[in-house]
């Protein structure tokens, strides 16, 4: 018996179903388990394949009562051995769909060479060939029918069918049905290219690593990796765990995971995620994540939760759907009998015209249209490190027109870089200062000290060793550095130290701390003897980021909890308008205020903590971070890039899906609003009409396809 896969949620469960191609097939199979005892809420996705079932985490539903209703649909259940290392994708003309085109096409052909070569075999090679194509389609018909499901397209097809050999049209019976399993065929094989696409995040992460012990490797799967392990990566390896590095010193190639085409050098105590590539060197690296949590699998469970919740417009698209195909029905039945009895038709072309109509009415691709659309959507945006949490999100990314950007670590680099040096005394030059500085900040952690101390290591000079090092509270750093007792203090305390401060000096602090700096000065004794000044500067990209966002026409505004005079000079500097000394409630009160004067929809970008608050109170919540838990777990988007121009993607990504559902909606209801006016005036038949609505279904989920191969340029900075 086929089993499940259960979620990472007691109270839902997820089946992989086999044969489900388009939004018919949704809407059969979440009916006819929407009425099984023990099943709060269904919901099925053609796109994934998958079929999530919410149910009370006291009462699971009966698995073989699942796979009864299933099979009777015509579908299958895939087991948890099949999911989790599916075969090769059969050729099409292997597969079930596939032969069925074959035997009707054959017969097809043979019942014209009959008719050719003996007339007088009249309608029966064509009655053999429609009744051969016609088994399946009833079957499925019958088996919605015991659901209590009886508007499918099998229906249809199976009415429209019998109709036509009712009233002597055999040939052309023969020749709906052979369409129509051609357009079955073309469905499936359009959904399971699409399917494979998005799916393939899953084969990102090796299947095996080399587990260290002691001095020895041995190979092992990946997937029994636990925390606390050894493995090695070799170079050109993908890097098959979420680890911390213990000893080597790489590039790794983690487009992957978030997208960025330029490798990133890795060392001893930085991260490395599953799926990337090392690229260099050996590395040995400590497993932190067991593989059900690694960053892919994290991701891949998002996006599938993602595409399972259905956004507004797929919501308001089903349920016109359900008025829309029994309002076609009437319609047709109204054909059928109106002509003839008003103005004269005669039956069997009243009924040919209403048989017609009903091919028509299977609204299959208007309904997947919109999921198709989002989920290419969704699974574009996280092979490119833009994670989205679900359709309606996607919807409300492309309408923001103002964003809101904290500035620590997502306008700025989030750690400060020494941006000037300068001696104060004829005695010492800028190397002395920053030398004589970096010893006394050698031991401490502070972000200034280890700005001070990269610094110095930029500049290739040798650091001495500090002794009796000792913090002055709140002031700075003292001790002794080559037998002379120095200090390094912040400007405010600086007047302590007496003598050496001029009007000059202060004349200097001031204009450094006016441009957003923060200051230390180097003091012997009673004498200042240089100062280093350091900022948290802006990201590379930030510039190129905002500029993006303009080009979109959303506007940016930088909320930040740093001084007023900072935020102010980072703002000035990356032209951006800027709020500073904001407390978390302060930048939610901001937000809303922008509401309340209409300029939303508002977006949030922050680190997703300090944020929450502002990140809960806009319409998109965005998160930055490199693949952190963080980044995945909370907020609407994360950017696993960590780039300030995945804001601007995020949007345009949105738009682009956005554009695409319109299309796709388009075409669906453009060709079936022509089809039925011809229909109606008898200039078209019953095999244009199948190719009408086969044809739509394929033609959307092939554009829907077309955003897998979604590009973005954020342009010039």
């Amino acid at each position: 018996m086929a089993t499940s896969a259960p979620t990472s949620t007691a109270a839902t469960l997820t089946l992989r179903v086999e044969g489900m191609d388009c939004g018919g097939c949704e809407h059969k199979v979440e009916s006819a388990l929407g009425r099984l005892e023990g099943i709060a809420e269904v919901s099925a996705s053609s796109v994934t394949g998958s079929v999530k079932l919410h149910h009370p985490s006291h009462a699971a539903p009966s698995r073989d009562a699942i796979e009864r209703t299933i099979h009777e649909l015509g579908y299958r259940l895939i087991s948890e051995e099949e999911a989790a290392a599916p075969d090769a994708p059969a050729p099409w003309w292997r597969t079930a769909k596939g032969r069925l085109v074959l035997v009707t096409g054959g017969l097809l052909v043979l019942a014209f060479a009959l008719r050719l070569a003996w007339p007088a075999l009249g309608q029966w090679p064509f009655v053999a060939a429609t009744a051969v194509g016609l088994v399946p389609i009833l079957q499925g018909a019958w088996g919605a029918l015991k659901q209590r499901n009886p508007f499918t397209i099998e229906m249809l097809m199976s009415i429209a069918a019998l109709g036509a050999l009712a009233i002597d049209a055999a040939a052309e019976a023969a020749v709906v049905v052979f369409l129509f399993a051609v357009g079955e065929l073309l469905e499936g094989v359009a959904a399971s290219r699409a399917r494979r696409s998005i799916s393939a995040l899953a084969d990102l992460t090796p299947s095996t690593a080399r587990l260290l012990e002691g001095d020895d490797t041995r190979e092992v799967p990946a997937a029994t990796l636990a925390p606390g392990q050894r493995v090695l990566i070799r170079p050109g390896d993908r890097v098959p765990c979420d680890g911390r590095i213990l000893a080597g010193a790489s590039e790794l190639d983690e487009s992957p995971i978030n997208g960025e085409s330029v490798p990133r050098a890795r060392a001893p105590g930085d991260d490395v995620f599953a799926g990337t590539v090392n690229l260099e060197a050996a590395l040995e690296v400590e497993v932190t994540r067991r593989a059900e949590d690694n960053t892919i699998a994290r991701v891949i469970r998002l996006v599938e939760e993602a595409q399972a919740a259905k956004a507004p417009v797929a919501r308001f698209i089903d349920r016109f759907a359900r008025y829309y195909m029994p309002a076609v029905i009437g319609l047709a039945l109204l054909m059928a009998v109106a002509p003839p009895l008003v103005a004269g038709m005669a039956w069997s072309e009243a009924i040919y015209r209403a048989l017609a109509l009903l091919l028509i009415a299977c609204p299959c691709a208007l309904v997947i249209s919109t999921p198709a659309a989002i989920a290419a959507g969704l699974s574009t945006g996280a092979r490119r490190g833009l994670l989205i949490k679900g359709g309606a999100v996607l919807e409300q990314l492309g309408r923001l027109k103002l964003v809101a950007l904290d500035k620590t670590g997502t306008l700025t680099e989030g750690r400060p870089r020494v941006t000037d040096v300068e001696a104060l005394d004829a005695g010492h030059d800028e190397g002395e200062i920053l030398r004589l500085a970096a010893a006394l900040e050698r031991d401490s952690s502070h972000p200034i000290a280890a700005a001070i101390l990269a610094h110095a290591e930029q500049q290739g000079l040798t650091v001495p060793w500090a002794s009796d090092g000792r913090a002055l509270a709140g002031r700075g750093i003292a001790g002794w550095v080559e037998e002379r007792e120095l200090s390094l203090v912040t400007p405010r305390h600086l007047a302590e130290h007496g003598e050496g401060i001029g009007e000059d000096l202060n004349a200097r602090i001031a204009e450094l701390e006016q441009t957003g700096k923060s200051l230390a000065v180097l003091v012997e004794g009673q004498r200042a003897l240089g100062l280093i000044a350091v900022r948290d500067e802006p990201r590379e990209d930030a510039r190129q980021g905002l500029a993006a966002l303009s080009r979109l026409g959303v506007r940016a505004v930088m909320l930040s909890g740093d001084n007023a005079r900072t935020a102010t000079a980072i703002g000035e500097q990356l032209g951006i308008e800027a709020h500073g000394e904001l407390m978390p409630g302060d930048k939610a009160h901001r937000v809303r205020e922008w509401q309340a004067a209409g300029e939303g929809p508002i977006g949030k970008v922050g680190d997703g903590i300090n944020d929450a608050p502002a990140l809960a109170t806009a319409e998109v919540g965005i998160a930055m971070g490199g693949g952190t838990d963080v980044a995945l777990e909370t907020a609407d988007a994360a950017l696993l890039k960590d780039r300030v121009s995945g804001i601007a993607e995020l949007i345009d990504l949105s738009r682009a899906t956005l554009r695409n559902i319109k299309t796709n909606v388009a075409l669906a209801l453009g060709l079936k609003a022509v089809f039925l006016v011809t229909t109606a005036l008898g200039i078209t038949g019953m095999w244009i009409a199948v190719m009408a609505d086969t044809g739509a279904t394929v033609l959307v989920t092939l554009n829907a396809m077309r955003l897998l191969g979604y590009r973005f340029s954020p342009g010039p900075g």
